[in-house]
């Protein structure tokens, strides 16, 4: 009996202390919502399970769980290897995780940030192997001072995976108003206890600083970008932060995330395949940044300009599948997560999405085919295109691509003989196009492609001709899209990011458009074709000159010099100018005559993509084909001035890709 009356008062001493423990705990972490059942520890092999309370589901298979507001689909929370939320439980459950968009009105200026929220929920398929969940929201004319979308955002969870899944279809139906989307993602607030370590490729990864440091910081010529001037990591000291300096290219871009040392977890975002992001493979975008702040991103304007997004007319009816994206928890280790990426890769397309919307392989079809290039003035044989980009696109005009929004791409690289193979491509009408490294402009198929179910199309040979009109009489740069191979400087020492110092991708630093000014602070940027060298003696953007009133900038004018001999006055040279990038700018073009009132050729008012100020490398390419009568060049030198002369701040201004000056036409070629 005394043992016994022992055994109840231990008992009831353990569960108070469990109280104490419990209250304790949840005062020390506001805002956290634990179900009931939460710290039920289930074997990696235990079927998947779903919980339903009032205002909250959960998804568990023994790994991680899955925590979801209902009906809205709001993340609430996400618990894996006995952390009960990787998630900021600082902040509010919705404002956790979710998916958001911005939209507008084509009659209005402004724009709005809406969460993407349900208002119904539904069990779309529950075994022991998968759970699919959706939460959907229905537009009608009730709701005019909101979004005109359907919405229907899907999580699944399988059996034995660390990690869960989320695709979204959105819907505008005939019929209905005016719409602008400008943006489409998946937004994760991790838990900023745990996180510091940032990686989005294997050359960029780092420690990094915390929200406050951002909010301690001076900001400098735009909100984004902060220096840090006392971070809780004394090492980050002066050192500038900016979201932009991890943007990434679509065909580069398909994992990347957060690691915690305590305890060791890694949390990424996998983007198994680029079909539903916009732009095509070069479209360069946002991946993680300071929050710590995880994002898929399936379009926005960065790096493309204010007008790139889906705009709806005259009631237009659309619908796209965003996703699926995996969400991958592991022990921290980076490796390991590339080698998930590579696995969703290979399993792409899911077999085990249940919305009609969302074709399995053997609803897709698969083309084929071989892509040469005939360039005769470097070689009357047709050359195979190595590792050319191929895709087909929605139809629209050469090029199109790269602001294709409404639709989806499908992507591939040719191999060393120009062959390429595209699978498990939707069902549609396309065009092929394809984009060369080493020549310039794009290729498009004459014929519409159409996609059926189990299609298997070759196309066999395609001869693509890129632009050109004479033999080469100079060059400047590699037609690559991008100019990387310019110079690029480094960062002034007040405004560096260590982590890109002495590194492959130093045009990430920020400021770098000021440095312009401190190697030319009077005269401009002189190229002498056969004693220049690109590498050294091109500045990587043409951008405008600091004056010495504060946040004054004035146009430059640079100058590219050569010697000709027996000039062809009666004939046609022509110019080539391929442009990586445009923001607000305007080239005009003179020869042998800067004081020209008239120039030569302008390029007129181009370009919005920001690619300057947002430490890209390109924007959106365009190419111009310039005439140059003999009757204007001399036996001798010869000068070709190009001005950007839209001067009003630092961020106006074009990156080359690539220029040459063409002879007049030959004979037999």
């Amino acid at each position: 009996m005394e043992s016994a009356q022992r055994f109840l008062i231990f008992g009831w001493i353990a569960i108070a202390f469990s109280l104490f423990l419990h209250v304790d705990s949840a005062a020390r972490t506001p805002n956290r919502w634990i179900p009931q059942n939460a710290d039920q520890v289930q074997m990696p092999s235990s079927p998947v399970k779903l919980y339903k309370w009032k205002d909250h589901v959960m998804l568990d298979n023994g790994i991680v769980k899955l925590t979801l507001l209902s009906p809205n689909g709001l993340i609430a929370g996400i618990q894996y290897k006995g952390v009960e939320n990787v998630l900021d439980y600082h902040l509010r459950e919705p404002r956790r995780g979710y998916w958001d968009i911005v939209w507008s009105r084509p009659q209005e200026r402004k724009s709005f940030f809406y969460e993407l929220e349900g208002t119904s929920f539904e069990v779309i398929a529950e075994t022991e192997d998968m759970i699919e969940i959706s939460f959907t929201r229905t537009w009608n004319s009730s709701l005019s001072d909101s979004y005109p979308l359907n919405v229907d955002i899907r999580y699944i969870m399988l059996r034995g995976s660390s990690g869960f899944y989320s695709y979204g279809i959105m819907e505008h139906l005939e019929g209905w108003p005016d719409l602008n989307i400008d943006e489409a993602r998946i937004a994760f607030k991790l838990n900023p206890d745990m996180f510091n370590y940032m990686v989005v490729s294997d050359n960029i990864q780092t420690t990094m600083p915390t929200s406050n440091d951002r909010i301690g910081g001076r900001v400098l010529d735009y909100k984004e970008a902060v220096l840090l001037t006392n971070p809780r990591n004394a090492t980050l000291k002066g050192e500038v932060d900016d979201k932009y300096q991890y943007s990434y290219d679509n065909k580069d871009s398909f994992v990347h995330g957060w690691i915690s040392s305590r305890p060791n977890i890694g949390f990424w975002v996998i983007t198994p395949s680029n079909e539903f992001r916009a732009g095509g493979p070069m479209k360069n975008d946002l991946t993680s940044h300071v929050g710590p702040t995880s994002l898929a991103i399936f379009f926005s304007g960065h790096y493309a300009g204010s007008n790139f997004g889906i705009r709806l007319r005259n009631g237009e009816p659309w619908k796209k599948v965003f996703g699926p994206v995996f969400i991958y928890l592991n022990s921290g280790f980076w490796e390991d997560a590339k080698k998930q990426m590579q696995k969703e890769t290979q399993k792409w397309p899911y077999d085990f999405p249940r919305s009609k919307d969302f074709p399995h392989a053997n609803q897709r079809g698969t083309i084929t085919g071989r892509l040469f290039v005939r360039d005769r003035y470097l070689n009357r044989k047709f050359m195979p295109a190595k590792s050319a980009y191929v895709g087909l696109a929605p139809p629209g005009d050469t090029g199109s691509w790269q602001t294709d929004t409404k639709g989806y791409q499908f992507w591939n690289q040719t191999d060393k003989n120009g062959y390429f193979t595209i699978r498990a491509v939707r069902g549609g009408t396309y065009n092929l196009n394809a984009w060369v490294s080493g020549f310039i402009g794009d290729y498009k198929h004459g014929a519409d492609i159409v996609i059926k179910p189990g299609s298997q199309i070759q196309l066999g040979n395609l001869l693509y001709s890129p632009p050109r009109n004479g033999p080469t009489l100079w060059e400047i740069g590699i037609p690559d899209r991008t100019p990387a191979e310019f110079y690029v400087p480094d960062p002034a020492p007040e405004f560096k990011n260590n982590l890109f110092i002495n590194h492959t991708e130093k045009y990430r630093q920020y400021g770098l458009w000021d440095r312009y000014t401190d190697l030319y602070p009077d005269q401009d940027l002189i190229y002498t074709v056969g004693v220049s060298n690109y590498r050294k003696d091109w500045f990587f953007a043409h951008v405008n000159r600091r004056t010495n009133s504060t946040h004054k900038y004035e146009a430059t004018t640079w100058q590219v010099s050569f010697h000709l001999t027996n000039v062809m006055t009666k004939q046609i040279y022509t110019l080539q100018i391929a442009l990586a990038s445009a923001n607000y700018a305007e080239i005009q073009v003179r020869i042998n005559n800067p004081s020209t009132t008239r120039p030569h050729f302008t390029t007129r008012l181009i370009g919005r993509d920001n690619a300057i100020a947002r430490h890209g490398i390109h924007g959106l390419y365009s190419l111009y084909s310039v005439d140059v009568p003999g009757f204007q060049l001399v036996h001798g030198k010869n000068t070709i001035y190009l001005k950007q002369s839209r001067g009003e701040n630092p961020f106006c201004g074009v990156m080359y890709d690539y220029i040459r000056f063409e002879g007049p036409p030959k004979v037999n070629h």
